[in-house]
């Protein structure tokens, strides 16, 4: 998913926010129109999905690290991996995922 850049919802603090999966760039674990739930104050770890900053555009990925450092992985092996410097790019953690109308096909990730 990504998208122009705008300004992240004025929630306060912690407040979770959902966004709708836009492109193929997750699948086959998240596929176009389903909606992911954000935490800005999820923790960051090597494996979770992430919403980043890379290259002034919003991006959700997969956080992985490696013996080079972070890196932002796509699911679908048609994307390139993006290398992470730190993780003052990351905006927030997917902590669940929705299919509108399908109430049986969330799942979480915490």
């Amino acid at each position: 998913m990504s998208a122009a850049i705008e300004p992240l919802p004025d929630c306060s603090g912690g407040e979770s926010f959902a966004l709708r999966v836009l492109g193929h760039s997750m699948a086959p674990e998240f596929n176009e129109g389903e909606i992911i739930l954000i935490e800005p104050d999820g923790l960051a770890r090597d494996g979770a999905y992430v919403l980043a900053m890379h290259r002034d555009e919003w991006i959700f990925r997969q956080l992985l690290r490696d013996a080079t450092g972070w890196r932002l992985h796509a699911l679908n092996p048609a994307f390139p991996d993006l290398p992470l410097p730190d993780l003052a790019a990351v905006r927030g953690v997917i902590i669940q995922k929705a299919l509108p109308g399908r109430r049986r096909a969330s799942k979480r990730y915490i």
